[in-house]
């Protein structure tokens, strides 16, 4: 959500669940995520991968992992650290209820250059 705008500064904020573009320039986009259930350790189904960009992700606060691969291997953030997913990794973001992570990546990342993998139950 934009804030404030002037000649020479945006504000964006974001405090709703899930995920949430907040602004696009040039090629790239940045977006927050909060928790939400398709981001919960025991609800989530699928992980993705972009198939022509990378991810990145920027823990602000609370807890969050990033599983990575049909493995499912997870690794814990920590905040202040940049977490960059390649293109073609599969991935997904798991976020407590107290987290907050800034996602930066190509505006255009969509459903059309995403593919999914099931690990159980159905996708949202």
């Amino acid at each position: 959500m934009l804030e404030r705008s002037d000649k020479e500064l945006e504000i964006y904020s974001y405090t709703g669940d899930g995920y949430e573009p907040t602004m696009n320039y040039s090629g790239w986009r940045v977006a927050i995520a909060n928790y939400s259930e398709r981001f919960d350790k025991d609800k989530y189904r699928r992980i993705e991968r972009h198939t022509l960009t990378d991810e990145v992700f920027v823990l602000l606060s609370g807890k969050a992992s990033l599983v990575i691969g049909k493995e499912l291997k997870e690794t814990e953030l920590e905040a202040g650290k940049i977490y960059n997913v390649k293109a073609g990794a599969y991935h997904n973001i798991l976020l407590r209820k107290d987290a907050k992570v800034l996602i930066v990546e190509n505006h255009n990342t969509g459903i059309e250059n995403t593919e999914y993998f099931e690990i159980g139950g159905d996708a949202e």
